[in-house]
């Protein structure tokens, strides 16, 4: 058991195919102490798979938070993992034993905003033919995670403040005062501080809600959890799939901006779509332009170590070595490889063949 209360999972096997290059690259991670056991949780039934100290941090920062019982607001890019961390706070609390509500405030409409949160009465207005416990009376005793906290509208932020502050609400239509006990953990992928001083969120609702603050970091600077993360998303689909060396090195490399949610989109579709056991760097449904300017880069290394004597630095010589770390990169997608060099697909087959003597390269389309 760790600190946290959870089992960790020993050094987490990753089921890829390994050259001399990614296991040089691991065998760094190691010896610098990047490579951290790997830890497996579950809050409220939703998986994590962490490895990287930042979240283990986090996680250990989420559990002293949960022991106070205040707002929390957990900020983070999109598909980061706010809502794990929040269920995290839940879970870790006092308040365990009680309900979890969760609500987007991005998808409540407008004209029903005030009856969703705190309730209605029967007959409180068209349609209303049964009174109705908002969300704020079901999380009683337990906790309500509000979800891109950014997008509530002005009008229910003065509501939601006195609220917060202890003073109680009446349902839509009703005339009983409600108390509730609940604990608020509150989310956005916005710069809540910029929000405010664009005049579009209270500012002292603002400071009511950041009474404990979490932010979750990008994947991009935890990669050492990408590898896997994509492991146990694979494994969620198919036994036995495994990731050739450069596709991990794809993997690791992108620069992941829908973060953890988008490499599990990404990984969930290479499964399905790969007409083998084994995913290739053409099989993973990537965004190359985002990623270009650190791929060249890399292939650009790369060409710039294969060099071993001068005869080597001559243009159709490097040029020759660029195009084939392109596709020996991406798998031999020729789409993808003339995409990554800037050049049509057209002018990279026709490069091919010249290298070929008119016999192409003999790799996948």
């Amino acid at each position: 058991m760790n600190g946290l209360g959870y089992s960790v999972v020993g050094a987490g096997k990753i089921t890829f195919l390994q050259d001399g290059k990614t296991q040089k690259a691991i065998g760094k991670w190691e010896s610098k102490g990047m490579v951290r056991p790997l830890c497996q949780y579950s809050f409220l039934g939703m998986p994590a798979v962490v490895r990287s100290r930042t979240m283990e941090e986090l996680l250990e920062l989420a559990k002293r938070a949960s022991k106070v019982d205040a707002c929390v607001l957990i900020t983070g890019e999109s598909g980061a993992g706010k809502e794990l961390i929040a269920r995290a706070v839940h879970e870790f609390s006092e308040r365990s034993k009680g309900p979890w509500v969760d609500v987007s405030c991005a998808t409540l409409p407008e004209h029903l905003i005030e009856s969703e949160l705190f309730g209605h009465e029967k007959g409180a207005y068209s349609g209303a033919d049964s009174a109705k416990p908002g969300l704020f009376e079901m999380a009683a005793g337990g906790t309500l995670f509000l979800d891109e906290i950014a997008e509530l509208e002005p009008r229910m932020q003065a509501k939601l403040l006195r609220v917060l502050d202890g003073a109680g609400f009446y349902r839509l239509g009703g005339t009983r005062k409600i108390q509730v006990d609940v604990r608020v953990v509150a989310a956005t992928n916005r710069d809540l501080g910029e929000v405010v001083r664009a005049g579009k969120f209270r500012e002292d609702l603002y400071h009511r809600l950041n009474q404990l603050h979490l932010h979750v970091p990008p994947l991009r600077t935890r990669r050492e959890e990408i590898l896997p993360l994509a492991d146990f998303f694979l494994a969620q689909q198919r036994s036995g799939v495994r990731l050739t060396e450069a596709a991990c090195r794809l993997l690791l490399e992108y620069p992941w901006p829908g973060n953890v949610r988008e490499l599990r989109n990404v990984v969930i579709r290479a499964a399905v779509q790969a007409n083998s056991d084994v995913i290739r760097a053409s099989d993973l449904p990537l965004s190359l332009p985002q990623a270009t300017s650190f791929d060249l880069r890399a292939i650009a290394s790369a060409v710039d170590s294969d060099a071993e004597n001068r005869n080597e630095w001559s243009l159709a010589s490097m040029e020759k070595r660029m195009i084939l770390r392109a596709l020996e990169y991406t798998g031999g997608h020729h789409q993808r490889a003339a995409e990554l060099l800037g050049i049509s697909r057209r002018t990279l087959s026709r490069k091919l063949k010249t290298f070929a003597g008119g016999n192409g390269h003999g790799v996948s389309r």
